[in-house]
């Protein structure tokens, strides 16, 4: 995968390099043990994954946290986060601070063993829920993330939801693809998740976030063996809009690694490229503005996220 692909084709669309607005999300990957292994998962995370941060990198967030008044929310995500042993340090310290927390989970996380007490812990936090369901229906969900998923799924957000979740708590869900095609428009989807939620369940959220499938790890490889490569890499290609690029998620965000390594967004960080602005980990700087206004590092799995009505961290983009 060239690195200057894309850059060449915002040259050739007559648009400048991308580089990074404002800092206002720290996003946190803190491991890529999972108890789930989904086939479009860009971290290529499951249940025999043994990445995990630990407490000295944790700890050292939080300091980078105190130094940059800058970020507004801190975005935990995995794997299954809630699986790291310092997952509810971390939040709970990041809440301290006044800061947003957003914890991207699977659902099926609050039924495992020795988790029974995880949805009470969000809730006392007022920690924030972005949560994968990538269908309303069983059938899609389960050929996606695997048998039981989605029965799990959904008595997980009645149990949310009896916590506040979907009404004073914010509860928002996710959809990717099933397959190799651009996510439809998310406000139709969006109403045809709250129906049917709320008709066959009484489940209630926020917003539903339409997420393209990357190019990248698990999702790359099916596609390979499809012999389908060519094809999904033409239509993002073919539906580039310019219109998403004021919005794409690397403009205000910094990627966390396990490890501590930076990264310019969470797919540059399943691929390791390192920031455009040098390689550098949560020891190098003592705060992290100096990481405003600097240049981003892109690949051909930036066109996923400028497919169409684009796709981030919060869904579409236009």
């Amino acid at each position: 995968m060239d690195p200057q692909c894309f850059d060449d084709l915002l040259a050739r669309r007559g648009q400048a390099p991308l580089r990074r607005d404002r800092l206002t999300t720290l996003q946190v990957n803190v491991g890529k043990r999972c108890n789930q292994a989904c086939h479009h998962c860009h971290v290529d995370a499951g249940p025999n994954r043994t990445e995990s941060m630990p407490r000295d990198v944790a700890e050292r967030v939080i300091a980078l946290l105190d130094a940059s008044p800058e970020i507004e929310v801190v975005d935990v995500t995995g794997g299954a986060p809630e699986l790291n042993p310092h997952f509810r340090w971390l939040c709970a310290s990041a809440r301290a601070r006044g800061r947003r927390v957003i914890d991207r989970c699977n659902l099926t996380i609050l039924s495992e063993p020795g988790h029974e007490d995880l949805a009470a812990f969000l809730a006392s936090e007022e920690i924030e829920i972005v949560a994968s369901l990538p269908c309303y229906l069983q059938e899609n969900v389960e050929r996606q993330r695997g048998r039981g998923v989605y029965d799990r799924s959904v008595a997980a957000l009645r149990a949310l939801n009896r916590l506040g979740y979907g009404s004073r708590l914010r509860l928002d869900l996710v959809y990717n693809p099933v397959g190799a095609y651009l996510p439809p428009p998310q406000d139709r989807l969006e109403a045809d998740y709250r129906r049917e939620l709320q008709d066959r369940f009484g489940i209630t959220f926020h917003r539903l976030l339409t997420l393209t499938n990357m190019p990248i790890a698990r999702f790359a490889v099916d596609l390979a063996r499809q012999g389908r490569v060519a094809e999904y890499m033409s239509l993002l290609v073919n539906h580039f809009n310019p219109a998403t690029l004021p919005q794409v998620m690397c403009r205000s965000l910094i990627s966390v690694g396990y490890d501590g390594r930076l990264y310019d967004c969470d797919f540059n960080q399943m691929l390791e490229i390192p920031l455009g602005a040098g390689a550098r980990t949560v020891w190098d700087d003592d705060t992290l503005e100096s990481l405003t206004e600097a240049p981003i590092a892109t690949a051909l799995h930036c066109l996923g996220c400028t497919a169409g009505a684009g796709s981030s961290c919060s869904g579409a983009l236009v």
